[in-house]
């Protein structure tokens, strides 16, 4: 089970964010997922917008699931639009 995250940001935008490979059950989704982490312990996520906008991809810590505020993730996703 692919896990996610939807906030809304101050536009009244939902997005639903992934860990990118996160869904592919295969040890090459692994290996790929260890080799994309970087040295600082991050990890990229995909984050998709309600109504098919463009899509945003983030360097996010690997506790990001359940560490960072829906706050920090609307600014994340802010920062890189």
């Amino acid at each position: 089970m692919m896990q996610q995250r939807e906030v809304t940001d101050q536009d009244n935008t939902t997005w639903t964010c992934v860990q990118a490979y996160a869904g592919v059950d295969s040890q090459a989704a692994a290996e790929a997922t260890e080799r994309s982490a970087t040295d600082e312990g991050a990890v990229p996520v995909v984050c998709t917008p309600s109504g098919g906008a463009q899509t945003v991809r983030l360097e996010l810590q690997k506790d990001w699931l359940e560490n960072l505020s829906d706050e920090e993730l609307v600014a994340a996703i802010a920062a890189e639009r």
